[in-house]
């Protein structure tokens, strides 16, 4: 069956009053068309998942349609809103993905100050860089610090 308004638009008049069959054929020419409407839009390992949801939202919704208006408008929009949400799975995904990138690169301030502290070093007399080097940097107490030095 080909997914033309008028043919479309009676199967989903058909299936609101509880015909079965006008259901399944529905469901069925929709499905291929909702494949050609993702086809162009989204990665084909995507394309069954999100036609699936978008034939359960119209089936949720399918009580919204108004027999008076055009049927593909109505899947159309349905179809687009399935494809924003999936754009926002897909983005909020990869801004998960940079944050734990971003958050590896946290060494630059440790290296920053390792520099800072090497040139203070350079500066202060050997006997005092070292006994700062041992409690602040090594972590040992000022009494073991004083027995190593």
């Amino acid at each position: 069956m080909r997914a033309d308004e008028a043919s479309l638009a009676r199967l989903m008049a058909m299936s609101q009053q509880g015909d079965k069959q006008a259901y399944g054929a529905l469901l069925e020419a929709c499905q291929r068309w909702l494949r050609g409407y993702y086809a162009r839009r989204i990665a084909p390992a995507q394309l069954d998942d999100l036609v699936q949801e978008t034939l359960i939202a119209l089936h949720t919704k399918r009580a919204s349609w108004d027999s008076t208006r055009p049927f593909l408008p109505w899947l159309a929009a349905i179809a687009r809103y399935r494809w924003v949400d999936y754009l926002r799975r897909l983005y909020r995904a990869d801004e998960t993905e940079l944050d734990t990138d971003v958050a590896g690169h946290d060494e630059e301030p440790a290296i920053a100050a390792r520099i800072t502290l090497e040139r203070l070093f350079g500066v202060l007399p050997e006997p005092q860089a070292r006994a700062i080097a041992l409690v602040k940097i090594e972590g040992l107490s000022i009494a073991e610090a004083s027995e190593a030095t």
